[in-house]
């Protein structure tokens, strides 16, 4: 996996995503605070316009990612790939 910096900024009403607490989070002084400010992701706070994050992302995404839809990241963050090859495998192995 590619170590990305993801650029989470925020939408009109303050929210971003949240890769820590996998969920949509206004970012506050209290999010900042209690949730950036120890998270090893953290990686700045994008210019003022919202927070940036480098993880390990397995999606098809440029580097530096820009996030301006918190609610599209989050559900494009719940979609796990699957290896066919793998399960097809596994399958072979406990049919026998």
């Amino acid at each position: 996996m590619r170590q990305i910096n993801h650029i989470n900024l925020t939408d009109t009403n303050g929210k971003i995503y949240c890769c820590l607490r996998n969920k949509i989070v206004t970012l506050d002084e209290n999010q900042k605070m209690n949730f950036c400010g120890g998270c090893k992701m953290f990686a700045g706070d994008a210019g003022g316009r919202g927070v940036e994050c480098v993880w390990n992302d397995i999606r098809p995404v440029g580097n530096p990612h820009v996030v301006n839809n918190p609610f599209t990241e989050m559900l494009s963050n719940q979609a796990r790939r699957v290896n066919l090859t793998d399960h097809l495998s596994t399958v072979a192995v406990f049919g026998v």
